[in-house]
């Protein structure tokens, strides 16, 4: 049996977010059952259950602000090396989401190569670039990273470009670097047009199937939401733009409001959250176009989902969505007009133009970012470094 623990991510049942999802669908759809996950799961207990055939164990972390994350990394590594050791493990693999501990790793590793186990690590994308970090948490993240890549024996990136960036920021440790994407759920919603539900939603925000713009994540400045509002504000329009985002006791969102007076446009609507994926995954099918903006490093999961059910999408031209979206989506830059123009255009285009691009993207996923892809990539290269670790 190959024994791999993943920590970093909140934990499974998944109720969270990319990571979650990531881990929730990795145990889930595994094929090969020569392989053991054993899973951290973030809890107020340090109790063990099982979920999908995994064994999850859960890691009690107090309630310390911002340096909760590192806390609960370093717990649920040394509860991996603890119980490596106390079940005689050989040839283990510990898989750490994220750069959180870098300034740590060092000790953690001489021990894990004591216990003749692998280190993988995945980079995400650029956390020290996050509008939300002051400049000395930027300054950890930064460092973290560093040390992270310096003490990994394999960097697992899910985009090209940030392997890309690894390779040519952290030259000076000659890091080993692999792809494997992040996946995509291709299902159709399982809702119809006249589901109650879906119904009742569009009666409650007042939008309509095929008159909304649409953008879905959360709601901080790198995801450039300046420029898509102002932008939109700009244009013709008289379809709405729907965001999907929670902007509860959010600084930005008042900071923004008052510095582009969106409230006074009635086709810019906050619509909240919605968490009935069925319902998410309709309202994304139905929407005209979806808005991504996002641009700081990584697969975006929310990308990969517009491009699986949104028939056009308007991508922000940065090479990580370029990567991903290809010929399947148009982009846009943020000089002043240019999206607004796009839009405008956009919205005398024919049916077989967007049909067109609809079926390039969802190709591109189909091809690249499905599910059962990512975990037969994962489930090769596990069985890889068993075998050359034997």
């Amino acid at each position: 049996m190959k024994q791999v623990f993943i920590i970093g991510s909140k934990g499974i049942p998944s109720n969270y977010g990319g990571f979650e999802t990531f881990v929730e669908k990795l145990t889930e759809k595994q094929k090969n059952k020569e392989i053991k996950y054993h899973i951290s799961c973030l809890a107020n207990n340090n109790k063990e259950f099982e979920h999908n055939g995994a064994r999850c164990f859960n890691i009690n972390v107090p309630s310390i602000g911002p340096a909760k994350a590192v806390y609960y990394d370093i717990a649920a590594l040394k509860e991996c090396i603890r119980y490596i050791k106390a079940n005689s493990i050989n040839n283990a693999i510990v898989y750490i989401l994220a750069c959180r501990i870098g300034p740590f790793i060092g000790m953690y590793k001489k021990q894990l190569e004591k216990l003749n186990a692998t280190l993988f690590v995945n980079p995400d994308g650029h956390e020290w670039k996050r509008g939300k970090w002051n400049v000395a948490i930027r300054q950890y993240w930064k460092y973290s990273e560093k040390l992270m890549v310096k003490h990994s024996d394999l960097l697992i990136c899910d985009s090209i470009n940030i392997g890309k960036y690894i390779k040519e920021d952290y030259k000076q440790y000659n890091p080993k670097t692999t792809f494997i994407a992040y996946g995509a759920d291709t299902e159709k919603s399982k809702l119809k047009d006249d589901d109650v539900t879906l119904v009742k939603w569009y009666k409650e925000k007042d939008v309509k199937a095929k008159e909304y713009y649409l953008v879905v994540g959360r709601f901080v400045p790198e995801n450039n939401y300046e420029t898509m509002i102002t932008e939109f504000m700009k244009s013709n329009t008289k379809k709405d733009f729907v965001l999907i985002t929670n902007v509860e006791q959010n600084k930005f969102y008042e900071k923004l409001k008052v510095k582009t007076n969106f409230h006074k446009d009635e086709r810019i609507k906050f619509v909240g959250t919605v968490y009935n994926q069925e319902l998410l995954k309709k309202i994304r099918e139905n929407a005209y176009g979806y808005l991504h903006g996002h641009e700081v490093g990584g697969t975006n999961p929310s990308l990969l989902e517009a491009l699986a059910t949104t028939d056009l999408n308007l991508l922000l031209d940065v090479a990580f969505n370029r990567e991903v979206g290809m010929d399947g989506a148009v982009y846009f830059n943020k000089e002043d007009r240019n999206l607004s123009d796009l839009i405008n255009n956009l919205d005398g285009i024919s049916d077989e133009y967007s049909k067109k691009l609809s079926v390039k993207a969802k190709n591109r996923i189909e091809e690249e970012y499905t599910w059962e892809k990512i975990i037969n990539n994962y489930e090769e290269l596990i069985m890889s470094y068993y075998i050359k670790n034997i």
